[in-house]
């Protein structure tokens, strides 16, 4: 994956996003996209609310430094370059070398991962990394080689995860590769592109160009959301604070930022990022969901209907909705209602390995060996991590293995 949103803490986080105060707060909540905007980017930061001088200082260039370093070239990468055109025919087409020489099975075998991410240097040495950091990765080595470099983002439909009471919602982008050389305006042709999502299929999907500092943002947001999927407070707050200063325009950081500052008890400054977001995009569900949950824990139960009402219109069945049901209905033994509780959340999310594994639960309790297997088949192809795939292949083999007896 790529971009997160932090969206719904118990109905309330999504990789990043939360925004403030408006003038007027019925019309801020009823408002259009055309509205005019009455906070700047420059109010959401709050340096003072995390840590001390020193340690803030720190955090500060921690985030930096890695933006800094997304596209480094270490030792060992510019080492497998250099290998790359002991083949001849490398030269020919360095754009189908560099491909070669990435992602093929006799090759370095570098995989999705979706555990973390990674700069460009990190996911080459892990072998692994979410969409985000193999393209990272994939671009330092074209910049290395003087390919010429753009990005996308596929405008698919949003998948959904989550930590403990986060929420994640999930994006996805890709790279382009042109040819070395002179490049002919408008021509097509001479770009290849390079998905890291085998499953997707890109026929008539619709993408938007990517500027190259939206994409160092999505790191830094990413950062951000997972550290603070540890509780990692302070960290999480200057990683989505320089995401918002690489690129302002990408409203995800604000409600990451906005999820920080409601965790830290700075609900004032989280509901001033969160109505950022929403001035800039009246139509984010998770600045919606957010900010509904922000003003019922402030006591501000009418203002807390209104963008309840709005969520709601944008987004009529919440994620994991039919899930939760699902198990709880399988937890009382009512191994069919549950089934059909998960087939109704799968449509949802069909991609989903939360609902693909408990799915095999409801399936096994109705003594359905064959969809049993099926949905954890689906649970391991499906999984982000190499860790959850290996949990449930694991299970699938062992299911296998009391079939066989």
């Amino acid at each position: 994956m790529s971009l997160a949103r932090l969206g719904r803490a118990s109905r309330s986080v999504t990789l990043a996003t939360m925004t403030a105060l408006a003038a007027a707060v019925v019309v801020t909540l009823s408002g259009c996209a055309q509205a005019p905007r009455t906070i700047a980017v420059e109010q959401l930061p709050q340096d003072h609310l995390f840590g001390t001088a020193g340690t803030s200082a720190a955090a500060a260039a921690e985030a930096e430094a890695e933006a800094n370093a997304l596209f480094t070239m270490s030792a060992p990468m510019r080492r497998h370059a250099e290998q790359l055109f002991e083949v001849p025919s490398a030269w020919r087409d360095r754009r189908q070398a560099l491909i070669d020489a990435l992602y093929l099975k006799d090759s370095l075998q570098i995989g999705y991962d979706a555990g973390a991410t990674r700069t460009a240097a990190q996911a080459f040495e892990a072998r692994a990394g979410n969409c985000l950091s193999l393209v990272l990765m994939t671009a330092a080595f074209a910049k290395h080689l003087g390919l010429p470099v753009a990005y996308q983002q596929v405008l698919v439909d949003d998948e959904y995860s989550r930590s403990g009471d986060l929420y994640f919602v999930s994006g996805h982008v890709n790279v382009m590769l042109g040819r070395h050389g002179p490049l002919m305006r408008n021509d097509e042709s001479q770009w290849l592109t390079i998905d890291f999502l085998p499953q997707l299929d890109l026929r008539g999907q619709r993408v938007v160009p990517l500027e190259e500092r939206t994409l160092v943002a999505m790191f830094l947001n990413n950062r951000s959301a997972e550290a603070l999927a540890r509780g990692e407070l302070e960290r999480a707050y200057w990683y989505a604070r320089a995401a918002l200063g690489r690129d302002s325009a990408f409203v995800a950081a604000a409600n990451t930022l906005a999820v920080v500052y409601e965790r830290a008890g700075h609900r004032p400054a989280a509901e001033q990022a969160l109505r950022y977001v929403i001035e800039r995009d009246a139509r984010s569900t998770s600045a919606w969901a957010n900010l509904a949950r922000l003003l019922r824990q402030a006591g501000r139960y009418d203002e807390a209907r209104i963008a309840a009402a709005r969520l709601a219109a944008l987004e009529p069945q919440t994620p994991f909705q039919f899930l939760e049901r699902g198990r709880a209905a399988l937890a009382k033994g009512r191994p069919a209602e549950a089934r059909d509780l998960l087939l109704r959340e799968l449509r949802l999310q069909p991609q989903q390995h939360e609902v693909h594994f408990w799915l095999a639960q409801a399936y096994a309790a109705l003594g359905d060996a064959k969809a049993t297997a099926r949905h954890l088949g689906m649970a391991a192809d499906n999984s982000p991590t190499r860790e959850a795939r290996e949990l449930y292949a694991g299970k699938l083999e062992r299911l296998r293995a009391v079939r066989a007896q």
